[in-house]
């Protein structure tokens, strides 16, 4: 059926604003320096590196045995437990805005959809993020996050779109150096944002504000991260298909933590030795 000329109208209007909101988001993350008392250390006097905006995250999160996923995480990265359980997260979202320190961001080329495999680590009293894995699907962003940040980024073929209130996502990793990785869901929101109390399991599972990984002699490398109080919401996911921890011989069996946030601008600093 023949499109009116009012809703010709709205999709040109909509098609206008979508870059104009996507640009929006740069602007954005340098403000969240603004918002620093829920940080339980000083954020670095020098200079942040890279700032990205996460739109429709979700975070599932499985119980995994600590002994078990201490065998494929670097001995010299402790895991954290919770209730003494280990946690594997699998989050799928889209990068909507990705820029460079002084570099503009360019709508259409720095935003893509991302699927990341993360667990916790306490170095140095700091908690942070561990990634197992990371998905992407823009070439640009796996080749010069493995550069500058040491971190096991791979190519992905992936899609996501809305449909009746749920989100689409597909993941199917095409790098020929990973080993064979695939993430197929829909998942939604189901109730009103809040901010995790201290000492809680959301708590512990999202507020982290650094990620570690190590060079080439073993050392322990740290990046300091900043952004807002996650501003998670409940969610629903229905699963058909996730091999994301396989290659690391953890299964991830059983209803999974589920937490949802529409948003989260960030801010990332570079590595130092921790």
């Amino acid at each position: 059926m023949a499109r009116s000329p009012v809703q010709l109208a709205a999709g040109a209007a909509e098609a206008t604003m979508a870059p104009l909101r996507s640009v929006s988001r740069s602007f954005a993350q340098p403000r969240t320096l603004r918002e620093v008392a829920h940080r339980p250390w000083p954020v670095p006097e020098r200079p942040w590196v890279m700032a990205q905006s996460w739109v429709d995250l979700l975070f599932a999160h499985w119980r995994v045995p600590p002994e078990s996923l201490q065998e494929v995480v670097p001995d010299r990265l402790p895991v954290d437990t919770f209730d003494g359980s280990a946690w594997i997260g699998v989050t799928p979202f889209e990068v909507g805005a990705f820029r460079l320190r002084g570099v503009p961001h360019v709508p259409g080329v720095t935003s893509f959809l991302e699927t990341n495999v993360r667990t916790y680590v306490t170095v140095g009293g700091k908690p942070g993020i561990h990634f197992l894995s990371l998905d992407a699907a823009s070439r640009l962003a796996v080749a010069g996050a493995r550069r500058a940040y040491r971190l096991p980024y791979f190519h992905a073929k992936m899609g996501a779109r809305r449909a009746g209130g749920w989100i689409d996502y597909s993941c199917e990793r095409t790098s020929a150096d990973g080993p064979p990785a695939e993430l197929r869901l829909r998942y939604r929101p189901t109730g009103d944002p809040f901010q995790a109390p201290p000492g809680s399991l959301d708590h512990f599972l999202a507020e982290r504000y650094c990620l570690y990984t190590l060079d080439g002699e073993r050392r322990v490398l740290r990046a300091e991260i900043h952004h807002p109080p996650w501003p998670l919401q409940p969610a629903d996911a229905e699963l058909s298909r996730n091999t994301m921890a396989a290659a690391f011989g953890q299964s991830l069996s059983g209803a999974p933590v589920l937490h949802f946030a529409a948003r989260q601008d960030v801010i990332v600093w570079g590595l130092e030795e921790a």
